[in-house]
């Protein structure tokens, strides 16, 4: 049976802040979401098999940043990638850690960013999802304002945008349910000024001066930062290496997971073996369209491209290439792509 987190306390520059622990091993810090509650993501059944996951060879350490979750409310969220850092590089010394592992993901990558150009002594490796340099790059200008808009005027339908841009695959109940978990994270000033936040980021003063080793992952087709960022994001950091992963969900505990996590987890010096392809009669398992995408996807076409091959929509090819697994019984593109070749289907 997995174990509960662990939640406490810590003041940190005036601000009480809430952050928990799972699993065991070294620690794996996790950077503040630009909105999360530690207690409402160890419920939602995805996020917590993702942290558990991650739990099997790491003790997980996240936080809810000022102003969010379980933190201290009063004062909103800190302003600035500085202010920020004030806190993450606070809770690590706060917490006694003298050597970790750090995670940022989305706009939490500007502050993990930081922390390993400033605190190389204590950042052994940084591990980067769905990020970029320049927040400003996000989207265009006009974009950004309406947005930026609808969450100041009216959160509970800022917070249904939102959920599109977050949750591109979701059913009506996951919907309402991250709507719901928006709401209660945040307040509604506090979310226009975290989505601002997100915006102003400018990583870029400090991404050069990265020492660690660093991995950085994105999902191509990734409908809230686009790709083009994460490959930028990575060209900046010496050394950095660069995974584009298939799907277009930017959670990273959403879509293939298991293919996200075995690069993770191997990089942070675990072991994730590959499953084997699974064998089933194609003829009763597959209709003829997807044997035909599944040839594709074995040739190496994205699904942008095979959508384009096949005059389909994007989100269709997706729906079939994760019906396709669903069928073969496995767990990534990869493992999918394996399988047709054993079974000549390309």
């Amino acid at each position: 049976m997995h174990e509960d987190q662990v939640i406490r306390h810590v003041e940190i520059d005036g601000r009480t802040v809430a952050w928990s622990s799972s699993g065991s091993g070294p620690p794996l810090v996790i950077g503040g979401w630009w909105s999360s509650h530690l207690e409402l993501d160890w419920g939602d059944p995805a996020f917590r098999a993702f942290v558990e996951r991650l739990g099997e060879h790491r003790t997980v350490i996240r936080y809810d940043r000022p102003g969010t979750g379980m933190s201290d409310r009063i004062g909103g969220v800190p302003q600035g990638i500085d202010a920020e850092l004030v806190f993450l590089d606070g809770l690590v010394r706060e917490v006694g850690l003298d050597r970790i592992d750090l995670l940022g993901a989305s706009s939490g990558c500007a502050v993990a960013s930081a922390l390993a150009a400033h605190r190389p002594d204590v950042v052994h490796r940084l591990v980067l999802y769905g990020g970029y340099a320049r927040g400003e790059e996000i989207a265009p200008p006009a974009a950004r304002r309406s947005l930026l808009a609808t969450v100041e005027a009216h959160w509970g339908l800022g917070s249904r945008v939102l959920t599109d841009i977050f949750l591109p695959q979701a059913g009506p109940a996951e919907r309402d349910q991250f709507v719901e978990f928006q709401r209660r994270s945040v307040t509604p000033s506090v979310a226009a000024a975290s989505l601002r936040s997100v915006y102003e980021f400018d990583a870029t003063p400090h991404l050069s001066l990265v020492r660690s080793p660093t991995l950085v992952l994105h999902r191509r087709d990734d409908g809230a930062i686009p790709f083009a960022l994460g490959r930028d994001l990575a060209a900046r950091i010496p050394g950095a290496q660069f995974v584009a992963l298939d799907g277009v969900d930017h959670l990273p505990w959403r879509g293939d997971v298991s293919e996200l996590l075995r690069h993770v987890i191997g990089f942070l010096g675990g072991f994730v073996p590959e499953e084997p392809p699974a064998r089933v009669p194609l003829a009763t398992e597959l209709s003829l369209r997807e044997r035909e995408i599944l040839a594709l996807v074995a040739q190496g076409h994205t699904d942008g491209q095979i959508a384009a091959h096949l005059v389909l929509s994007a989100h269709t090819v997706h729906r079939h290439v994760a019906n396709i697994r669903t069928k073969l019984g496995v767990s990534s593109r990869a493992a999918a792509a394996a399988w047709a070749v054993a079974n000549d289907v390309i």
